[in-house]
């Protein structure tokens, strides 16, 4: 995004260090970093975790880690210099004396530190106490807070001002990794570089758009968590709505951090809220029920291991939300999430408007029209549905349905396509805020999903079953069919 004159973190300390985050995310792309030449010779990694263990044992766990969690072969050098970089502390997060133990590890050199919470955010508050009490923090550190933050508005508002005691706004990092990948940072290049795209994002324009975050794999024994956040929590309130609001928002200024976010939060204040009285014509809950996934069978939510049997938390949600302002009056945007569907699919669609008169109607009765699809994963890249002659000297001209398709793996094909976390953890160490999320945007959405789940309970009903393995329940096709319209899939 935009330069701009911090001072580069020269220390990045983990808290949660042996958290499956930290194993399958931080770590790997910290080593990804390392082997890009990103990371500055001097820069340490302090891991912080409960655990009595050696730096030696410590060590070991992550070497193991990084082969289980990285896909191509090692760098036997770079590993080296990356293993050399790690400090290991352990320590009682709740207990705010032990703090003395880490600014003993950690350096006396003026410079910006990182502190990465990889832990419930019911300590964040805990930890940032500990931080100032032994006098670790000054004002280039950033802290970097994993989501979810709180589990409603009043809870959010509770932990942030917690960490807002020790750390500045400037300070705070709330990670939304969606806003890391390769192709949601390309929405920005297609919607303001492209003539095409910047003179016909509107209403005028835009028919409808679909945002699809599906999930293949169950709650993979997180049920305790799972079962107190749901959906509509743990993805549409941050992913979904952070998507949203990329897509929808208006042309910034300029590419800083404030600029950017201004413009996101103006996206979420105007949703048209969803209430008690509308909730039933604008969402649909599911639950997954027992099914088959690639031909094995799998078990509902409720027979998950761990699970209560009369849990009403959903596995999935539809929405139609709708953005209340002169560019999107009148254009649903549905949102669609869930797990054990078919397969891990996300993408954005972008329907345009049918064409206005048909001048083929003798060789293409109904034209469709134009769609763009911004694929987020797998498969990352961007393709655009249109209309094109068939070859030939025929009598009569047909015409048929193309893609012009750009995939990243093929346009790029000896570029790796880069890690989200990969991008924030740089983004952090610059200093830049322009990939993370600023307190009122997070205020702003829990408002929104806060009516929507008030909405939920008053109804006391149970979420929609839907058979593991397909695209949810049958009333989510309902809700975009009652506007003769359908589910790309």
């Amino acid at each position: 995004m935009k330069n701009i004159d911090y001072p580069l973190a020269n220390e990045i300390v983990i808290f949660g260090a042996l958290g499956d985050l930290s194993r399958r995310k931080l770590l790997p792309s910290l080593y990804q970093l390392e082997l890009t030449g990103l990371l500055n010779e001097n820069t340490r990694i302090i891991a912080v975790a409960r655990n009595d263990l050696t730096l030696e044992q410590f060590t070991k766990q992550i070497d193991e880690s990084l082969n289980e969690f990285i896909s191509e072969a090692l760098d036997a050098e770079k590993l080296s210099k990356f293993l050399a970089k790690l400090v290991y502390q352990q320590l009682d997060f709740k207990d705010v004396k032990s703090y003395s133990k880490l600014g003993k590890v950690l350096s006396t050199v003026q410079g910006a530190r990182v502190y990465y919470y990889s832990t419930p955010p019911a300590i964040y508050g805990d930890i940032s106490q500990g931080l100032k009490t032994a006098k670790l923090i000054n004002d280039a550190d950033r802290v970097v807070m994993e989501k979810p933050i709180g589990h409603c508005l009043e809870s959010s508002k509770v932990i942030n001002d917690q960490v807002s005691r020790y750390f500045k706004e400037n300070q705070i990092y709330r990670i939304d990794h969606y806003l890391g990948k390769e192709t949601v940072l390309n929405l920005l290049v297609l919607r303001f570089a492209n003539t095409l795209f910047t003179n016909n994002w509107d209403r005028n324009c835009i028919d409808h758009v679909q945002i699809t975050v599906a999930e293949s794999v169950g709650i993979e024994g997180r049920w305790g968590f799972y079962d107190e956040a749901g959906q509509m929590r743990d993805m549409v309130q941050n992913h979904l709505l952070q998507v949203l609001s990329l897509v929808a928002m208006e042309p910034p200024a300029e590419l800083s951090a404030d600029c950017v976010r201004d413009e996101k939060l103006k996206v979420i204040r105007a949703l048209k809220p969803i209430t008690r009285q509308n909730v039933k014509e604008k969402t649909v809950r599911g639950q997954y029920a027992d099914g088959y996934l690639n031909g094995v069978s799998v078990p509902g939510y409720l027979n998950e291991e761990g699970a209560k049997a009369n849990s009403k938390t959903e596995t999935f949600v539809a929405i139609k939300a709708e953005i209340d302002n002169w560019r999107w009056a009148g254009v649903p945007f549905y949102l669609r999430t869930g797990k054990r569907m078919p397969q891990k699919h996300s993408e954005i669609v972008v329907h345009f408007k049918q064409q206005a008169h048909n001048i083929f109607s003798e060789s293409y009765a109904n034209l469709p029209c134009n769609k763009l699809t911004i694929r987020l994963q797998p498969d990352e890249g961007v393709e655009l549905d249109m209309m094109n002659k068939i070859p030939g000297i025929a009598s009569q001209m047909q015409i048929h349905e193309n893609k012009l398709d750009l995939s990243f793996s093929q346009a790029y094909d000896n570029q790796r396509v880069v890690d989200a976390y990969e991008r924030l953890l740089l983004e952090v160490i610059k200093g830049d805020q322009s990939l993370f999320v600023r307190r009122d945007e997070v205020e702003a959405a829990w408002e929104w999903a806060d009516s929507i789940i008030d909405a939920w309970q008053s109804t006391n009903e149970a979420p929609k079953p839907y058979a593991a393995g397909s695209w949810g329940p049958v009333s989510s096709i309902s809700l975009i069919a009652r506007d003769d319209r359908h589910w790309v899939e």
